[in-house]
């Protein structure tokens, strides 16, 4: 039994020092993967945006989680909006960074961080796909087995309604938004 108590021990000791080594580097670590991830969606939002000038960010009014950036160009005038969409796919969150034009139509869009079954769902990462979405507005977002335009990926029909719809949620709460706001504004 003295033996067994023995060994125990040891045993704890070695998993609490393994769980302050981790903790320490976790700590080191988590504020430079933040700052990298921040610079990474501020560079995706240029890169969809490229004529926009400067970002402001925007929490919305009914949704507190969403998050959209107004984008400007030099003199000030927005010309579109950028926001991230996310929605769980077959096997995993599947996040999308949208760049939409004033009038709610997609310019441009990128999957920033999925983790879907690869060589079908991690398909929806790839260039051919983002571009089934350019010029795309609100009520043209579904997916071909649902009677859209945006063709299934092959294999992968539950990412692409996740990708589909996780943008059409976010469109329908960033117009919300900035419809209350306008009203807000013009009651003034």
């Amino acid at each position: 039994m003295k033996y067994i108590i023995q060994l125990g021990l040891i045993l704890l000791i070695f998993c609490a020092v393994a769980s302050g080594i981790l903790a320490y580097v976790n700590s080191k670590t988590s504020p430079v993967i933040a700052a990298r991830k921040l610079l990474e969606e501020e560079q995706t939002r240029k890169e969809l945006l490229p004529s926009a000038k400067s970002f402001e960010q925007v929490k919305a009014a009914a949704d507190t989680n969403f998050v959209y950036y107004v984008a400007s160009n030099e003199t000030g005038q927005v010309i579109g909006y950028a926001f991230i969409a996310a929605k769980n796919g077959y096997s995993s969150l599947v996040k999308s960074m949208v760049a939409l034009d004033s009038e709610y139509r997609i310019i441009n869009m990128k999957v920033i961080d999925q983790n879907e079954t690869p060589g079908l769902g991690t398909n929806c990462a790839i260039e051919s796909f983002w571009k089934l979405f350019r010029n795309l507005g609100y009520d043209d977002l579904l997916v071909d087995k649902d009677g859209g335009k945006i063709k299934s990926l092959t294999g992968a029909t539950i990412t692409t309604r996740a990708v589909t719809n996780s943008i059409k949620e976010a469109i329908a709460i960033l117009r919300t938004d900035l419809e209350a706001k306008a009203k807000q504004g013009g009651a003034q």
